[in-house]
């Protein structure tokens, strides 16, 4: 299986299937570790279009989480530009649930507050919109969660969990939609769940940028991203599945 280099201008062209929406170019990141620095993001550029889904892969400790970070705001890059629907932003961590919705992998579920009403958090905080209860609605419904939309964090599974911060990033139908490891602790059937409402996302418009290590979501994908020591490749997602690498 051949590893393509990604450059900015790869970057750029590869997508065009609709409007660019996210776009980094030469994203660095370095942290200090004992004696030594650690570069988890190498000069990366990528971009994300609506409509598109985008998978993030590599080994543990590659990277992938640093980069949806510096992406969303949470850390700062050291080097690079990150632009919006073609606009430098200075800071990502400003956008709006309704902009960039993310699911991190410490889930962020609010304990004292219920399924529904972590789900319903968003339009809580003022981003409300036309039909937004219906939409909490149909998300506990095709997420499995409906039985359980009055019961605490605590009180529910670890998937369950999961998908409970999937459906709150998407209740607002966000323009980019950032998950890590959205399946990490689904079962087989829930992996399958969790894909459709990501594939139904990305039907609808939403540009999903999605770090995984399970081949089921790259079978799903538009484009895969490699990042191994920090540094990004483009590999076609027939090539990842025919290989069986460990992602």
């Amino acid at each position: 299986m051949s590893d393509t280099p990604v450059s900015a201008a790869d970057a750029v062209a590869t997508s065009s299937r609709a409007t660019r929406i996210l776009e980094a170019s030469k994203l660095s990141k370095t942290y200090r570790r004992g004696p030594e620095n650690v570069r988890a993001v190498a000069d990366v550029s990528l971009s994300v279009d609506a409509g598109e889904i985008v998978a993030l892969v590599g080994p543990s400790g590659s990277g992938k989480t640093t980069l949806l970070s510096v992406l969303a705001g949470w850390e700062h890059a050291d080097a690079g530009e990150i632009s919006w629907t073609g606009h430098p932003m200075a800071d990502p961590g400003t956008l709006g649930w309704a902009d960039m919705a993310i699911v991190p992998q410490t889930l962020g579920l609010v304990e004292e507050l219920s399924v529904r009403e972590n789900v319903e958090l968003p339009l809580r905080l003022g981003e409300s919109i036309d039909g937004g209860e219906a939409r909490v609605e149909a998300l506990l419904d095709e997420l499995g969660l409906t039985r359980l939309a009055e019961r605490l964090p605590a009180e529910i599974s670890l998937g369950e969990q999961q998908r409970t911060a999937l459906a709150r990033a998407l209740v607002l139908s966000p323009s980019v939609l950032m998950a890590d490891e959205p399946t990490g602790h689904q079962d087989v059937e829930w992996t399958r769940g969790v894909l459709r409402v990501i594939e139904d996302a990305a039907a609808d418009g939403i540009a999903c940028l999605i770090a995984t290590h399970h081949l089921a979501l790259v079978r799903y994908a538009h484009r895969v991203l490699r990042i191994e020591d920090g540094r990004l490749t483009a590999v076609a997602p027939e090539d990842v599945v025919a290989a069986g690498d460990e992602l």
